[in-house]
């Protein structure tokens, strides 16, 4: 059977060379970034290259896409509508699945004392507008982590989980994800956020792979039977 080849990105913090460079060697199926993108222009400008050699591009959010208006919209309205956050999507002929943003105080953290704020970005957002607080806040409900969501996607099933945070064999990372990753069926989780290139094995037998700042990582993956 034929193996998926898909080039997975680390944090850009807006560096695309590395992803260009990776792509042109490798050729890869199917492109997937890991959030935390700091765009200075347009997803669509930044990765042209790889859409005009028709390699399809696949992200999730970080936590810093959400921190200035125009990183903001440049990933988000940004002509490249690949977003994964909360989605399964067929990637290179694989079932992938993505968590973008973190666990966030005030809204969802496991280690939190207090019950979560916010079930969903609905409740997030007509909190913010009942306060009068739409002054960019707004844009955080794109880049954190809701039960909602977290649950929408325990109903599905995925080969490989994309997510920013790290799964419980990082340090900073949260069992949360583990439970997600077994739930859905996925066999590897690829994470960003903590900068650090390293592999693992969760304790279920699931392979784990965190990728540094603006590594890629080329991962064949053989399409589930």
């Amino acid at each position: 059977m034929t193996k998926a080849r898909i080039l997975f990105y680390g944090d850009p913090h807006g560096q695309w060379r590395p992803l260009l460079a990776a792509c042109e060697e490798q050729q890869p199926d199917a492109v997937v970034i890991l959030g935390d993108c700091d765009l200075a222009q347009p997803l669509f400008e930044a990765v042209s290259p790889l859409l005009k050699a028709q390699i399809p591009v696949h992200w999730i959010p970080g936590n810093h896409d959400s921190d200035r208006p125009n990183w903001f919209e440049h990933l988000f309205q940004g002509g490249v509508p690949g977003n994964l956050h909360g989605r399964v999507a067929e990637v290179g002929g694989i079932r992938l699945g993505g968590l973008g943003g973190t666990f966030r105080e005030g809204v969802w953290h496991p280690r939190s004392a207090e019950a979560s704020s916010f079930h969903a970005a609905q409740d997030y957002l007509a909190n913010l507008r009942e306060r009068g607080l739409l002054d960019g806040r707004e844009r955080l409900a794109e880049t954190v982590i809701f039960p909602s969501l977290y649950d929408e996607l325990a109903n599905e099933s995925a080969q490989v989980l994309v997510t920013h945070e790290a799964p419980s064999c990082h340090r900073h990372g949260f069992e949360e994800l583990d439970l997600l990753a077994e739930t859905m069926g996925a066999k590897l989780i690829v994470h960003g956020h903590h900068h650090e290139d390293y592999e693992a094995a969760l304790p279920s037998g699931i392979r784990v792979i965190g990728l540094g700042r603006a590594q890629p990582r080329l991962v064949e993956i053989t399409p589930a039977g």
